[in-house]
């Protein structure tokens, strides 16, 4: 990762509690700054806009900010915090505000849900938006009965990169292994493919599907399989000479993509997608099917990556 700051988009939810820490935690293993973000709320907006139009001087300069205030005392008692810890009140929307301070950041972690989410909701608007439009990886941190699903010590596993090895950007590929690198974890490399229909059964079942067994020829793999090992392998050699230090387990599994990486996030330390669907432009803002079925069902935090300008890539 880049030497731009790790920045925790905070409402003083427990949602926004828990990426806080998992913000300061990556600050601290990519020995760079932490930012925190705080969108003001509508009053508070209110207020300063009022007073900056009536230039009304005897007013305070600054409306009280309960949850920048608890945010500083909570920080205040830890010892090990990043060298350079920045505190931001925003204005504007939520979703817009962290879009606009995200394009100096290195990842922007915010909560699944926020102060105001319905309990039932698994992803908020306001991580949906800010996850499918921020110019910088967007690291979601589900909130506590999610997490309740993974395996204990998951904070400390792997690294899970969801991989379309014709197509996923480069981007993507540097954020999981500049994170395992940062962690001193594994790289678990996953990639679906597309088992067809059985030829024989088209006529009377024709959403029927071979299971991988029944393709098997002379090896121990179905030819699909050994072609999507074949090409993760290419597309993940110039990774392996750049990260040495990081072990690469490769997996290519028939069927649902999404689903596979979900049942991963059980024992996964960080879940990485791409933010687009492969054959969609990169400047879209509508986020990719994988990308946004991930983000609602994962048991552990999923970081979305953009394609990225090339003042945020990785050195």
């Amino acid at each position: 990762m880049s030497s731009a700051p790790v920045i925790a988009a905070v409402d003083g939810s427990e949602h926004s509690l828990r990426a806080l820490e998992w913000a300061r935690a990556a600050a601290l293993r990519h020995r760079t700054g932490l930012v925190v973000a705080h969108v003001l709320p509508d009053h508070a907006q209110l207020y300063a806009g009022r007073r900056s139009a009536l230039h009304d001087r005897g007013q305070p300069e600054e409306f009280a900010d309960p949850v920048g205030d608890r945010i500083r005392v909570l920080l205040g008692s830890r010892p090990d915090l990043p060298d350079v810890v920045r505190y931001e009140s925003l204005e504007g929307s939520v979703p817009e505000a962290l879009r606009v301070i995200g394009a100096e950041a290195g990842m922007l972690v915010m909560g699944s849900r926020g102060r105001g989410g319905f309990a039932t909701l698994l992803l908020g608007s306001s991580s949906r938006a800010v996850a499918g439009s921020a110019p910088c990886p967007v690291v979601v941190v589900p909130h506590a009965e999610r997490g309740a699903g993974a395996a204990a010590g998951a904070s400390s596993g792997r690294v899970v990169l969801g991989l379309h090895a014709a197509e996923t950007p480069e981007d993507v590929l540097d954020f999981a292994f500049a994170e395992a690198a940062a962690r001193g974890t594994t790289v678990q490399v996953v990639s679906a493919y597309v088992v067809p229909p059985a030829p024989t059964m088209v006529v009377d079942s024709p959403f029927a599907v071979i299971p991988p067994e029944g393709l098997a020829d002379d090896g121990d793999a179905v030819p699909a399989e050994r072609e999507m090992l074949r090409s993760q392998t290419e597309r993940l050699a110039p990774y392996r000479t750049r990260y040495p230090q990081v072990p690469v387990e490769q997996a290519a599994v028939p069927g649902d993509a999404a689903g596979r990486l979900v049942d991963a996030s059980r024992s996964a330390a960080l879940v990485v997608v791409g933010r687009h669907h492969p054959r969609r432009s990169a400047m879209s803002l509508m986020i990719g099917s994988v990308a946004n079925a991930v983000l609602q069902h994962a048991h552990g935090p999923v970081a979305v990556v953009p394609a990225l300008p090339d003042r945020a890539r990785p050195v």
